[in-house]
């Protein structure tokens, strides 16, 4: 497929801004979660991915690997991620260790199908344009061979918010019913909500797991 308007958005000036302002380490980005939403990331991994049997990892649109770093911490090993922003990719190679961090798009992972035991995305379908939304989990759905946990912006229907005075760069949505209607053999592990504790907006996670 074509380049996207939304590819172009992150891969310019404006997602290596968006890199700089968003670099935590393991600890920071727990209180970044608590005081957002009175819980810490830690605690949401620990409570979807405790006891599952899990190798390989793979994050979509990772940045510098704040996510990875954390569940490295945790002690997930294999961890992998994909990132179109050029400027991310290169900081995050000072950002992380022993994670493999490249360059490319959600729209055409560069992976083998089946490959990940786990595959996710925080804060990354949300940036995602309705009219591309489904090429992006098809391949999301592809190359994982058990797992796709999600981390996303929740409001039933699709809907359009301006982002940073920019439009037709973010939305939120039911993600988990997205893939439901896509895939049938996925089913629904887990998912809960978290509230902003400073408005009233609500983020999902969840967990979608293949038949077998």
């Amino acid at each position: 497929m074509k380049t996207t308007p939304q590819q172009n958005f992150w891969a310019s000036d404006f997602g290596d801004n968006y890199t700089n302002r968003n670099e935590y380490d393991p600890n920071s980005l727990d209180k970044f979660y608590k005081k957002t939403f009175g819980i810490s990331r830690s605690e949401i991994n620990t409570d979807f991915l405790q006891g599952l049997k899990i190798k390989d990892i793979l994050e979509v649109g990772c940045n510098i690997g704040n996510q990875l770093g954390l569940l490295q911490k945790q002690g997930y090993k294999n961890l992998y991620g994909i990132e179109i922003n050029e400027y991310a990719v290169a900081k995050a190679k000072q950002h992380t260790k022993n994670i493999n961090i490249i360059k490319g798009s959600a729209f055409d992972l560069p992976f083998r199908g089946n490959y990940f035991d786990l595959v996710f995305t925080a804060g990354v379908l949300i940036h995602v344009s309705p009219k591309n939304i489904k090429q992006a989990i098809k391949e999301i759905y592809r190359v994982s061979k058990k797992y796709i946990w999600g981390y996303e912006y929740f409001n039933e229907e699709y809907e359009t918010i301006e982002y940073r005075n920019n439009k037709d760069y973010l939305w939120k949505a039911n993600f988990v019913q997205l893939y439901l209607d896509n895939f049938p053999d996925l089913k629904l592990v887990k998912v809960k909500k978290y509230k902003y504790l400073n408005n009233e907006n609500v983020d999902t996670v969840f967990l979608l797991e293949k038949k077998s």
